[in-house]
Parts: C-alpha cells; structure tokens; sequence
C-alpha cells in the first residue's frame, strides 16, 4: 500500500514536470541560481571587512600608505557598486527572458514581473539611500537591500557616532521601510 502511494506519487511528479515542460524548468532554476547568485554576492561585499592595501609591498614608493588606504577604500566602493550592477543586471536578463518567453506558464511571467518590479523599487532605495547619506557629510557610501534586509557600508575617518548611526537607520526605514534591526552598518575608512 505505502509502495502504491509511493509510486503514484512519483508518478504525479513525472507528470507535472511534464506539463510544466522542460525549458520552464530550466527558466525557474536560471532564476533561482541568479538568486543565489545575487545573495552570495551580497554577503561576501556587503560584510567585507578585509582592506586591499593589507598586501601592497612597503618601502620604495613615494606615496604614503595613507594615501593607497584611501585609494583601496575609493576602489572598494567601486567595485561593490559595479558587482552589485552586474549581479542585478544579469537577474534581470533571465527575468526578461522568462517574461518573453512563448512558453513559460502564465505563473512564471507573473512571478518574474513582480521580481522585476521587487529589482527596480531595490536599486531606487539603494540609490535614494545613498544619495541621502552622502547628504549627510558622509564622503561615500553603499546601500545593498535584499529579502527586507539592507547593510549599509559608510566611508568614516573615525567610528561612527550614535547620532549617525540613527541618521542613517532612519534614511533607511524612510527609503526602504526597513526596520532598524534588519539593517548593518559597516564602517570603511
């Protein structure tokens, strides 16, 4: 009896890949691995503490260690800002690809449109945020919002102090509606 049920079920499933059809499969886990895709680079950026210039040799050059600090940090916002675009922008072509495919299920280009609109209203907080820190006095800064989370990096000559820290949660929660205790601010400097 459990072995009937077993291979029913299985049988079930065969079905229903069947019908969803092997090109619509391989949509879905395009997006999903994008979406993994999109987190891992999101945690590995986001919450780098590790500076660039710990590896630079010493003696010899005629700038001072100051200035390639200053340097390593101007180049790390850069290059979070440009991986955080190309991640973004690879999602978005499988999503476009889903949406115009002729053969993907009516769900599927329902659930890649609100994924796209989920992307664009992400990058106008981010944006929005970031500008809005800047505004503050702040030299540089990078918002990287995902599943309701943010983790703000901030350019700092010294630690942040409380008033800043509540500055900065409240632009969030403002731009983003993010709650403070779902929000990192990292310090870089």
């Amino acid at each position: 009896m459990i072995g009937e049920k077993l291979k029913n079920s299985a049988e079930n499933f065969a079905g229903g890949i069947k019908k969803m059809g092997k090109r619509n499969l391989v949509i879905c886990a395009s997006v999903l691995i994008i979406a993994v895709a999109i987190c891992v680079n999101w945690a590995l950026y986001a919450n780098s503490n590790t500076k660039p210039t710990d590896n630079l040799p010493t003696g010899g050059d005629q700038t001072t260690n100051n200035d390639n600090e200053d340097e390593s940090v101007a180049s790390y916002f850069a290059s979070v800002q440009i991986s955080r675009q190309q991640a973004r922008d690879e999602a978005l072509e499988v999503l476009q690809l889903v949406i115009d495919s002729d053969s993907a299920v009516e769900s599927a280009k329902a659930d890649a449109i609100a994924e796209v609109s989920r992307i664009a209203d992400e990058i106008a907080a981010e944006a929005n945020i970031e500008a809005l820190i800047k505004g503050k006095g702040f030299e540089d800064c990078v918002a990287v919002i995902s599943e309701g989370k943010a983790n703000i990096v901030v350019k700092t000559g010294s630690a942040l102090m409380q008033n800043e820290v509540a500055q900065i949660m409240e632009i969030v929660y403002e731009q983003a509606n993010i709650l403070p205790e779902s929000v990192t601010i990292t310090e870089k400097g």
